[in-house]
């Protein structure tokens, strides 16, 4: 299974998401290709998480929207599924609405266009407050605005692209296309 995975400038779940990469990578007959914007690269790099992605998963990094070059391969099945996660509220917002000016969002409007299925693990989909972790270390918490809500749900509307709750919804997807 060839997995092509996005990664935009979301701190909350960045460290959980890179973990299961690798260990979906390591347990699983799985190739994961890692693309992340640019605002994900600085992401990855506060977290002190650059190294690990890069040491263990193919990673590129996004250069604009339509390098490096994927709509196509993926609009042609090059990869079994496109996943973003974690997905801003930005690129939530933006996917909604069809703006395709960065790499994963263009990759996401453009796969749209085929049959390569789309999962978006949005961060900001849950009412009230959540707890996210700072690159430091320190907990906070952060609660979601109602722009965000209705754009999640709008996302939740959109054909060929399924809105998952958690990463384990993603491990689930994934365990049930390899069977």
């Amino acid at each position: 299974m060839k997995i092509a995975w996005g990664i935009t400038g979301s701190g909350d779940l960045i460290v959980e998401a890179v973990e299961l990469m690798i260990q979906l990578q390591q347990e699983h007959d799985v190739k994961i290709d890692v693309f992340v914007s640019k605002a994900g690269r600085q992401v990855l790099n506060w977290y002190r998480l650059w190294n690990k992605v890069s040491d263990n998963l193919n990673v590129k990094v996004e250069v604009d929207s339509n390098v490096p070059f994927i709509a196509g391969p993926l609009q042609m099945g090059k990869w079994d599924i496109l996943i973003v996660a974690p997905l801003t509220a930005n690129s939530a917002a933006k996917i909604a609405y069809g703006i395709e000016d960065t790499l994963i969002t263009n990759a996401v409007a453009q796969t749209c266009k085929g049959k390569t299925p789309v999962l978006l693990l949005p961060v900001d989909q849950v009412p009230g407050e959540i707890e996210t972790v700072a690159p430091n270390g320190m907990r906070f918490k952060i609660r979601t605005r109602n722009v965000d809500l209705e754009n999640v749900a709008r996302l939740r509307e959109m054909e060929g692209i399924t809105v998952v709750a958690s990463l384990d919804d993603i491990t689930q997807k994934i365990k049930s296309m390899i069977k």
